[in-house]
Formats: C-alpha cells, sequence, structure tokens
C-alpha cells in the first residue's frame, strides 16, 4: 500500500501487520521476495559436511580452503570438511548426503594437502542447504528501493555464520535509526542487483 509492506497474510489464515519486514527467510528468500513481487536472486543450493577423525593432531590448525575448493577445519577432536558440488548446482530440496563426493573429490583433495589424512575415517555427515547469491555470493542487506519498510538480510552464500553479528547490527540500525551507525553496509544493498554492479566473492564454498 503507497509503497509499503503493510504486513504478511499466514498460509494457515490471519494475517500480522508489520511496519517493518525484514526477509531472512535463508533458502527460501527468494520465494519470500516473490510474495511482494520482487525478484531476489537467492536460491537454495545443497552442501555436504562430513565429520572425521584422525589419529594425529595438528595443533594450531586453522580453517583451510583448498585450490579445488575442498574445505576442512578442526571441530573439537574432530574434523569437519566440505565442497561445492562438482558441475551442475540445481536448487533442490534434496537432503541426501552424497557420500561419492567424499570419495571422489573431498578425500583425495584432503591428503594431499595433509599426509595425516590419508588414514582418516568418516564418522559422521549431513546435508543441508546454503542461500546462495546467483549473482555474485555475496549478501544483499538493506531496504528494496521501491519498498523502503522491506529488509533484506539474504544471500550469504556459505558465509552467513561470520557475517551474522554484522549483519544483524545493521538490520538493527535500519529499523531503529533509518540508516547505518556502526558499520557502512551499503555497498551490499538491493540497487547494486538492480544496477548489475556485483561485489564478486571469491571464496565460495
Amino acid at each position: 500500500a503507497g509503497g509499503r509492506v503493510t504486513g504478511v497474510t499466514l498460509a494457515q489464515g490471519g494475517r500480522i501487520g508489520c511496519g517493518t519486514l525484514v526477509n531472512a527467510a535463508g533458502p527460501q528468500a527468494g520465494k519470500v521476495a516473490a510474495l511482494a513481487g520482487i525478484e531476489l536472486p537467492v536460491e537454495g543450493r545443497k552442501r555436504c559436511v562430513f565429520v572425521f577423525d584422525c589419529r594425529r593432531t595438528l595443533d594450531g590448525c586453522p580453517l583451510v580452503i583448498d585450490p579445488s575448493g575442498v574445505w576442512f577445519r578442526p571441530e573439537g577432536n574432530l574434523f569437519i570438511c566440505g565442497a561445492p558440488p562438482v558441475g551442475d548446482d540445481p536448487d533442490t530440496e534434496d537432503l541426501t548426503v552424497d557420500h561419492g563426493l567424499f570419495d571422489e573429490m573431498m578425500w583425495p583433495a584432503l591428503a594431499e594437502r595433509v599426509p595425516a589424512f590419508e588414514s582418516l575415517k568418516v564418522v559422521n555427515a549431513w546435508a543441508g542447504h546454503y542461500e546462495m547469491n546467483t549473482v555474485d555470493h555475496n549478501a544483499i542487506i538493506g531496504p528494496h528501493p521501491d519498498l523502503p519498510n522491506l529488509i533484506f538480510a539474504n544471500g550469504f552464500s556459505g558465509h552467513g555464520l561470520q557475517q551474522s553479528p554484522a549483519a544483524g547490527r545493521g538490520v538493527a540500525e535500519l529499523i531503529a535509526h533509518g540508516g547505518f551507525r556502526s558499520l557502512d553496509l551499503s555497498p551490499f544493498a538491493f540497487t547494486r542487483i538492480l544496477e548489475n554492479r556485483p561485489i564478486v566473492e571469491l571464496n565460495v564454498v
């Protein structure tokens, strides 16, 4: 109404009014934006994470991202690792763990990078969804130019855990003050998508 979002109609009936609406719907953010008639280039992408044990400890081991895209880091007494899929990366609701991805891509890269990983043992695995910004794999933070009270916090493309403190504070400042106060997150505005000004993220895992 008048270039503003006034509320949300629930699927089971009823309506919740709002002064400001924040789209923080993760992999479903594009679908939520579409309800307001907005095309948001954010889609769910499946990623598998594997937990493995190694007989040797690696003191001071950081997060490592191999040029192949395989990454690993310590997690307690174990390690976790992952990698983007090879080839097609469709939007999917599937949460089946792709063990072939580990056997064919991850383990060879891990063993080459860290000789101690030649005798690793996988002890657990899971699959989940990243919210991938299909334009530049970077966050979209801030209001839509045509709907100033619709704020986006989407498209973190696997970096959300690292970036969420700053993003959360920025969104709170937009709501409370009408602008950023602590950090200037305006380079990540929705307008960069509309104006084709990508901020290309190189470390996409």
